[in-house]
């Protein structure tokens, strides 16, 4: 056992150490250098950030949001059921782990039984018989510790699956959750809009009724507050969809949530980044895939101690006796010891295949590792890319849509004024509505590009968790 726990720990080292710079028991290295920095980090802090990871929604301070992501990691039947698959890897760990350790068993027999004798004599018997018996396969090759070896690492990959299935599911609702309070915000635009459109028809009915103006800029106006009311239609129809799909990452009915009211939240700026190295120790999906190729090694090492003997001992320890009295009686116990050896000589090449299959599967695992990392690296840069851009779409827009709206008001007031037509009113207001819906969706982008950072950046659940 004391060499199997030092394997264990040698292996699932490998994992841990950079992937650059690890090396198997089996000879393969990834090929994959990590950065010293992200290229697109200037504006973040550099530090190890695990524990800003660890509840990383509570820095967007909406308590709302917090609620439903804890929600959602205690109800959601998917997180469940991958729960239960790492207690299903981990007995069938523990049932690899047997093989090492030797078997007993025990049986117990009565018979009855007539016999016939020269002359006719009838003569009835009845005998007992009751045993121990144990086996044990040395394992001198270590194929049966390669086995537990894999089955451990699986059971560790699995772990790791769910970590990542929680971070995932941490930051769909919270995506969910920003296209949420995105949807209200724009109804709430969309009714204000409403107002004002509401207020320059009722000004061209009077004009027209003035005869100020003709029939044509009236029905301008009209065209102009059912185009901005039937939007109010399809917010609406956003707002339940969205409601559903958090109810339903919740574990609960649709309908079967509250959400409150509230405004898109916004994230805390100074996220501190870290190292690739630290993103890649952090990120359960690489970790997973790392235990996958530790699992693979261990299958071509088992695969290749079948070419080698093994030696099997078994022993019994038994009694045979006409009598239930003598069951117990020392002089009645007979022992036996058995040692046998097999190895193959002749398979038709089945052992060779097997190890070139497993050899085959083993380069495959350290490939999807190699990619994990790659994939890794890629959606963090992705992700630092998206936060500075929106930060940076989002304060000329702001700009534009003040503008937008002083303009439409000063088009308010010079119709009124008789100065200028309807057309270049409505162009205003709709300028002016495109605008606000234009910053409340890049609010959204720009929270949602945080919560991919956070999720790209290991999503909260570190080796020790």
């Amino acid at each position: 056992m004391n060499a199997l726990i030092r394997s264990l720990g040698a292996l699932a080292g490998i994992v841990a150490l950079l992937p650059g710079c690890s090396v198997a028991p089996g000879g393969g290295t990834p090929s994959v250098t990590l950065p010293v920095a992200w290229r697109n980090a200037a504006d973040f802090p550099s530090a190890t950030p695990d524990d800003d990871l660890a509840t990383w929604w509570s820095s967007f301070g909406d308590p709302q949001m917090t609620r439903l992501i804890r929600e959602a990691l205690a109800g959601n039947r998917d997180l469940a059921s991958a729960v239960a698959r790492v207690r299903q890897a981990q007995a069938q760990r523990d049932a690899q782990k047997a093989s090492l350790f030797p078997s007993l068993g025990y049986d117990g027999s009565r018979s009855s039984g007539r016999s016939w004798i020269d002359g006719g004599e009838d003569r009835s018997f009845t005998s007992y018989s009751a045993g121990l018996g144990a086996s044990w396969e040395a394992d001198f090759f270590g194929g049966n510790r390669q086995s537990v070896l894999a089955a451990s690492a699986d059971a560790e990959a699995v772990k790791e699956n769910l970590h990542s299935a929680r971070a995932a599911l941490a930051a769909e609702v919270a995506l969910a959750y920003l296209d949420l309070r995105a949807a209200e915000e724009r109804l709430r635009i969309v009714n204000r809009t409403l107002v004002t459109r509401e207020e320059t028809t009722q000004l061209a009915s009077w004009r027209a009724q003035a005869g100020e103006i003709d029939q044509l800029e009236l029905r301008q106006a009209e065209s102009s507050l059912e185009s901005a009311r039937s939007q109010l239609a399809s917010q609406e129809q956003n707002i339940a969809r969205t409601r559903n799909r958090l109810a339903l990452l919740c574990g609960r009915v649709p309908g079967g949530i509250r959400t409150g009211s509230g405004d898109v939240p916004s994230p805390a700026y100074r996220l501190a980044v870290g190292i690739p190295a630290d993103t890649i120790r952090q990120r359960p999906d690489v970790r997973a895939a790392g235990y996958n190729w530790v699992a693979a090694i261990a299958r071509t090492k088992s695969a290749e101690a079948d070419q080698l003997p093994s030696l099997r001992l078994s022993g019994s320890l038994g009694v045979d006796t006409l009598s239930s009295s003598k069951l117990f009686n020392p002089e009645t116990l007979a022992a036996g010891l058995v040692a046998g050896i097999s190895g193959p000589i002749f398979d038709a090449g089945r052992i060779r295949a097997n190890i070139t299959a497993q050899g085959a599967a083993e380069e495959q695992a350290l490939l999807s590792y190699e990619s994990s990392i790659l994939t890794a690296l890629s959606e963090v840069e992705d992700s630092l890319i998206a936060c500075r851009r929106s930060a940076e779409r989002l304060a000329s827009l702001e700009k534009a849509a003040f503008a937008a709206k002083e303009a439409s008001k000063l088009a308010n007031q010079k119709y009124r004024a008789g100065v200028i037509d309807i057309t270049t009113v409505l162009d205003t207001q709709r300028s002016d509505l495109a605008l606000e819906e234009s910053v409340t969706a890049v609010q959204a982008d720009r929270a949602a590009a945080h919560v991919q950072l956070y999720k790209a950046l290991g999503g909260g659940w570190s080796a020790g968790s």
